[in-house]
Formats: C-alpha cells, sequence, structure tokens
C-alpha cells in the first residue's frame, strides 16, 4: 500500500507507480499534454494498479469519442476481479468508470460525491464532478460540492489553488460574481499556469461586461501555453469573445484562425468552440469565407457519437450552418434513435430539450425565422440542460433572438430583449435591436429610452 500527495492510500506495492499516478493528477489538473503518459509509467510499474487502469478510463473517455469504448470497456473488465482487494475510494472510482461508460454520468456524479463525503482531498473525484456537473448545467451542485470539502483542505495541500479555481467557477456559474472573483485570482496567484482559474476570472469579466479588461486578463502569447492541452482554445474563446465585444472582430478571427485551429488535428477538432465563435462573428457581420466546411466535415464524421448533448448541439450547428441540411436532419434522427436506446439524464434531455434546440437552429440557418423563433422560443429556459456555461449558450439565446427579430414576430422579440438587455445591457447592439423593435411596436418613448442606454453603452457587441 502506498499514498499519493495528499495522504489517500492507493493500492500498489511500487512507490514508482504512486508517484507517476500522483504526477498524472497534478498534470491534468494544469492542462499539460503529458498526463495520460504518467498514468502510463504508472502501469508500466504496476501492470496490476487498478486506480491507473481506471484513470487511464476516465481520460480515454474525456476524448467524447464513441470508438473509444472498447478501450474503456477492456479496464473495467481488468478491474472488476480486483475490487475486493480494492479501498472503498478506489471501488467508487470504478463504479463511476462504469457508470459513465455507459452514458450515465448523474450516476457518475453520485459515486464521485459519495467518495468525497470520506475522501474530500480526493483531487481528481472533485474535478470529474465538476466537470460533468458542467455538462449537465448543474451549477448548484457544483457548488455545494465544492463547499462540502473546502473544510478538508489547507493552503498547503498539493492542489489546493485548483480547488480554489474550481470553487470560483461554480460560484460565478451561480451569479456571485465577486467571490468568484476573489476565488479565482487567488488561484491564479497561487499558480499563474493554472487554465481553468484563469478561464474561471475571464467567465466574471464576461458576465459583468468587463471586456476591456478581459482583453488585458487574456493577453498571454502562444508560446505561454505551447505545453498546454487542448483546453487552452476555449480560453483563446474567451479572449474573442472580448475583442468582438470591443468592436474588433477582425482580431477575434485571427483568433479563430491560429489560436482556435492551433489544437485540431487528424483525429481532433474543437467542433464546439470554433462552431460557437464562428456563428457569433457571421452573426456580427463578418465574412467567414469556406471556415464552415472544416467543421461540418468533421460533425459528420462524429454525428452517431452522442457522448454528450453539448457536443451534439456544435455538431449540429456547423452542419446546418454549411447548408448541410439532410445531414443535420439524418443527425437529429440518430439522436432520436440513441435516446430511444437509453434511460436517465442524457436521454431525456436529447428528447425533451437537445433534439428541438437542433431543429430551431436548422430551420434559423434555411431562413424559416417563424419556425425557428416558436421552437426555440419554447425551450428557451430549458438549454440549461445542454450542459455548458452561461456564456456558452448565450449563443443560443442570441439566436431565437434573431429568428424572432427577423421573424417579425415582434411581441415575443420585445420580450427577449427586454430580458436581454437588463443581463447584458452593456452591449451597445441589444439596447439598439430592442429600440428597434419597440419604435416597429409604436412604443416611440420607449425606444428613445433604449437608443439613450446604447450611446452610454460600454460594450459594441450584442
Amino acid at each position: 500500500m502506498q499514498s499519493d500527495s495528499r495522504g489517500l492510500d492507493l493500492t500498489t506495492p511500487s512507490e514508482n507507480a504512486a508517484k507517476h499516478l500522483d504526477q498524472a493528477i497534478a498534470d491534468y489538473m494544469d492542462y499539460r499534454t503529458t498526463a495520460s503518459g504518467q498514468v502510463k509509467q504508472a502501469l508500466d510499474a504496476d501492470p496490476d494498479f487498478a486506480l491507473a487502469k481506471c484513470i487511464r478510463g476516465y481520460f480515454l473517455l474525456m476524448l467524447e469519442n464513441k470508438a473509444i469504448l472498447p478501450k474503456v470497456q477492456q479496464a473495467i473488465d481488468e478491474i472488476r476481479p480486483q475490487l475486493g482487494s480494492l479501498t472503498q475510494r478506489e471501488r467508487l472510482h470504478a463504479n463511476a468508470l462504469e457508470a459513465w461508460a455507459a452514458g450515465d454520468i448523474m450516476r457518475a456524479c453520485f459515486h464521485w460525491e459519495r467518495l468525497l463525503t470520506e475522501s474530500p482531498r480526493d483531487l481528481l473525484a472533485l474535478k470529474l464532478h465538476h466537470t460533468m456537473s458542467f455538462y449537465a448545467g448543474r451549477s448548484q451542485i457544483m457548488r455545494s460540492v465544492l463547499a462540502s470539502v473546502l473544510g478538508a483542505w489547507e493552503d498547503d495541500v498539493p492542489g489546493y489553488g485548483c480547488v480554489q479555481g474550481m470553487y470560483a467557477y461554480a460560484l460565478e456559474e451561480c451569479g456571485d460574481y465577486e467571490q468568484a472573483e476573489r476565488w479565482g485570482r487567488c488561484a491564479v496567484e497561487r499558480n499563474p499556469g493554472d487554465l481553468w482559474a484563469i478561464h474561471s476570472v475571464a467567465h466574471v469579466l464576461e458576465m459583468q461586461g468587463r471586456s476591456a479588461e478581459g482583453v488585458k486578463w487574456l493577453a498571454y502569447t502562444p508560446d505561454q501555453w505551447a505545453q498546454k492541452n487542448p483546453f487552452k482554445a476555449h480560453v483563446w474563446w474567451h479572449g474573442a469573445l472580448f475583442f468582438m465585444a470591443q468592436g474588433e472582430f477582425e482580431c477575434a478571427l485571427h483568433i479563430y484562425d491560429n489560436e482556435l485551429n492551433s489544437v485540431n488535428s487528424e483525429t481532433y477538432i474543437d467542433v464546439s468552440n470554433q462552431a460557437s465563435l464562428l456563428k457569433r462573428l457571421q452573426m456580427s457581420g463578418m465574412d467567414i469565407g469556406n471556415r464552415w466546411e472544416v467543421l461540418a466535415d468533421h460533425s459528420r464524421a462524429r454525428m452517431h457519437d452522442h457522448m454528450l448533448p453539448f457536443r451534439d448541439a456544435h455538431f449540429c450547428l456547423a452542419l446546418a450552418a454549411n447548408g448541410n441540411f439532410d445531414v443535420a436532419r439524418r443527425h437529429i434522427e440518430s439522436m432520436a434513435e440513441s435516446a430511444g436506446q437509453e434511460q436517465g439524464w442524457r436521454a431525456q434531455v436529447t428528447r425533451n430539450v437537445l433534439i428541438p434546440l437542433c431543429e430551431g437552429m436548422i430551420a434559423y440557418e434555411e431562413g424559416n425565422y417563424a419556425h425557428a423563433s416558436d421552437v426555440l422560443w419554447a425551450v428557451r429556459n430549458e438549454i440549461v440542460a445542454i450542459g455548458g456555461s452561461h456564456a456558452q449558450r448565450d449563443l443560443f439565446a442570441q439566436i431565437v433572438c434573431d429568428a424572432a427579430v427577423r421573424a417579425r414576430d415582434l411581441p415575443v422579440a420585445r420580450s427577449l430583449l427586454s430580458e436581454r438587455v437588463l443581463s447584458r445591457g452593456t452591449h451597445k447592439g441589444n439596447w439598439l435591436a430592442y429600440a428597434e423593435v419597440l419604435t416597429a411596436l409604436g412604443d416611440g418613448e420607449r425606444a428613445e429610452a433604449a437608443r439613450r442606454q446604447a450611446d452610454a453603452a460600454p460594450e459594441a457587441g450584442v
């Protein structure tokens, strides 16, 4: 029996295996590209190391590619005969892996939560619960679980900065921006290379309309993040949003072409970040050329994976935006078939939210704005269930607003924009759109007030 750097027992006789697994978790938390290699070295030192096999399975599932499921199942099958000799914490990790591999994210989160009640310093379980809760849109639970373990952590416990950064993000998604910024900045002071903490502060600046500060906050060079894994593209995505809010659309497109594309490879294309940014740029009037084609081709190749509703939404967006409407509809058929073969959270979200969202996006891209407005308006308050952040899901709010305006469904457009200027009132474009709708409805007095608000708004975006 060995122990990790936080004093947690590891069922392995090999000190070397324990050291490499500890480093794998540290590398993963720091978004380095070396985490999987460290797991391999742990297994080279002890081929029977069950927790290392489990973490290898976790890392494979993070690829969000259906093709890796047989390898994950192999890890599960290898661990199962060892369960009786493992610690309770390790058994719960194995249970979580099996649930996640089966697509039951809620069950996996249950096992991680149960584990954390007894082992609150299990940094990997905390991070995985945080990530999967994020992909299920469960902000309050993210915050609750982090708060429940904080009492067991101190400044000198390895990885405490990562906990601070996670808590910052959970606070931000729950609307506590002041505390979120404080925790996030503390985490970055502790570890200036902590992408998650950097990103958590960026979310606060985005939600508060502080884009000028955001540009400065993310003034990193590509060389500084050269050894980081593809998550860096999402942080660059935030940088592009800040530039767009400042009216510097060419700078945002430059980030798209250079930094977001930098993580692409033959086997991985960052569809979610790229499709989301490209659509925003297109809606802002930018000529984006043929950039949809690569995203649509990759989405077509992955359209039957159905690993996460959040990913499926962006695959469908890329297909529809590229004009591949028949393929996008086949994607919806594939979603429906997959959901019909499952039970639980993913199937329910797919049927009730994801499919209507995708139908609405296809109608929008086809120019059928009335139908798009009707469908998207009906699910607009349920989209949180597909996961992602408030900032990421804001694209869908922009689309439904634009669909209502283009459909000349003025009462719906007024309602949506009335809500939008309260949540995104720092953006001139929102007030101007609101003023135009109010004018069309004959409400000249309120329209003029909206134009005055537009004149005072500090950001050029929508």
